[in-house]
């Protein structure tokens, strides 16, 4: 891929010029991952299939010799290769800022790299980047730590962020220009997830980070934009811990589609909708209601930040299918609705999306039911009296039984009232139950022993 893909640096010798590159601190399986990546990228070079960039030069230019720039004095700070130094605003111009290191050290930093609301005054400290000097104007040339500057090959150092213009995509990574120079992007560090076709980047210019550089050799450079969007969501973070709340209605995109629920990204940090929170209704399938990539209004639940969670509900910023079924069914409506479960103790009908009733197992039939699904099955269509219907508590009573009339000579559940009907619980089943039988052994033991009671005889009574 590059220019300087010679005879002498390639094949026929061993390439050196990795090691002798400059480069910020990572990982070491990142590191074996960039190695890689290089090899091949030297293997497609070799064999002539990467072209190199219009305008590129045809041999690296060398680093300004050691003296070029003045030494600065005062509290200096070397980070990523790069000076960082704190000093005092002079004054704040239209295009410019100017801070003051010390007597007669004076740097400069465009302006429009700090937003309206973020502008120093004057007087404020504030630390800066020392890019270089200039000697002309006397001059440190600066610039707002992390801001994304223009590549200058001579100024080029691991660490900084600069913007880089993708010139292909292959399935090694994306190969990229930087200050007419070739340099080259693994796929892993294009971004924070895995992109499945690189090939959209192609023609874009995009912010990065200088992971390595070689000024010998073929005199190619890494970068790494994954890292500038990590630090942009680390700030994001920060932002987002102090302004979300439980309770807030916000917007986010979904990122992910999982099983139980979806990943909203908030626009710095990731939030879960379960699925029981996505609608109102049931949820079989979660791309049933959401898809990767939609916008939607999501309600924050709970704000977990040292688990880093934060739970969502999507069902929380709709109407209440209840309220407004509430006046569409009022006790003694006769409908229709479709079965959609079934259990030992009854069946769960829908009324409306949204909106499902349960009629008891003693309310499906005028005769015993054993099993509901001899009565009813899922997903068939019936027709349901409504019992009671609470929006509040969102349940709705129905009966099936009683939308035809009863049969004659019917007993039991036919012979009570409807109020008595409603009341009725498994657990009152039992109680009555439990209440008959040790009344029949109560009278069965009255009967054998020739008393009212255990022991207990006429010549006892006392009148």
């Amino acid at each position: 891929m590059s220019e300087h893909d010679t005879p002498a640096a390639g094949a026929d010798q061993p390439d050196t010029a990795h090691s002798n590159a400059k480069r910020s601190a990572i990982a070491p399986d990142l590191e074996r991952e960039i190695d890689e990546a290089m090899r091949a990228l030297d293997a497609e070079a070799r064999a002539g299939s990467l072209p190199r960039p219009a305008g590129a030069p045809k041999k690296a230019q060398p680093a300004p010799p050691p003296g070029a720039k003045p030494a600065i004095r005062g509290p200096r700070v070397i980070e990523a290769g790069r000076e960082r130094r704190p000093g005092t605003v002079v004054s704040v111009g239209p295009t410019d800022l100017f801070v003051e290191f010390g007597p007669k050290e004076l740097g400069v930093a465009p302006r429009a790299q700090w937003p309206d609301e973020e502008l120093p005054k004057v007087g404020d400290l504030l630390e800066v980047v020392v890019d270089r000097f200039d000697p002309d104007e006397n001059l440190f040339m600066c610039s707002r730590p992390g801001a994304v500057q223009k590549a200058e090959w001579e100024l080029l150092e691991p660490g900084q962020v600069i913007e880089a213009r993708v010139t292909g995509a292959n399935k090694g990574g994306l190969t990229l220009e930087v200050a007419k120079h070739d340099a080259f992007m693994p796929a892993s560090l294009v971004d924070t997830h895995h992109v499945d076709d690189l090939s959209v980047f192609v023609g874009e210019k995009v912010a990065c980070k200088v992971e390595r550089i070689d000024r010998s050799g073929r005199g190619r450079i890494i970068l790494n934009r994954r890292a500038v969007l990590a630090e942009q969501r680390r700030r994001q973070q920060a932002e987002l811990r102090e302004a979300l709340a439980p309770g807030q209605t916000v917007t986010g995109t979904v990122r992910k589609i999982m099983p139980f629920g979806a990943f909203v990204d908030l626009g710095g940090v990731d939030g879960l909708v379960h699925v029981s929170d996505l609608s109102h209704g049931r949820v079989e399938k979660v791309e049933d209601v959401v898809k990767e990539g939609d916008e939607i209004t999501v309600q924050i639940l709970k704000l977990d930040w040292d688990k880093n969670r934060i739970s969502l509900g999507l069902k929380q910023t709709q109407p209440d299918p209840f309220e407004a079924a509430a006046e569409r069914f009022p006790p003694e409506t006769i409908t229709t609705g479709v079965v959609t479960r079934t259990t030992n103790f009854g069946a769960f009908i829908e009324l409306a999306p949204g909106v499902e009733g349960l009629a008891h197992i003693s309310e499906l039939d005028w005769s015993r039911v054993r099993r509901v699904e001899d009565v009813c099955k899922a997903g068939q269509k019936v027709k349901v009296k409504v019992l009671t219907f609470d929006p509040a508590k969102q349940r709705v009573s129905l009966s099936i039984k009683q939308t035809t009339k009863a049969p004659a000579g019917a007993r039991g559940e036919a012979a009570r009232s409807e109020e008595e009907i409603r009341k009725e619980t498994p657990q009152m089943r039992r109680m009555r139950e439990q209440f008959k039988r040790r009344q029949k052994e109560d009278d069965a033991g009255r009967l054998k022993g020739g008393g009212f009671g255990e022991g207990l005889g006429l010549g006892d009574l006392k009148l």
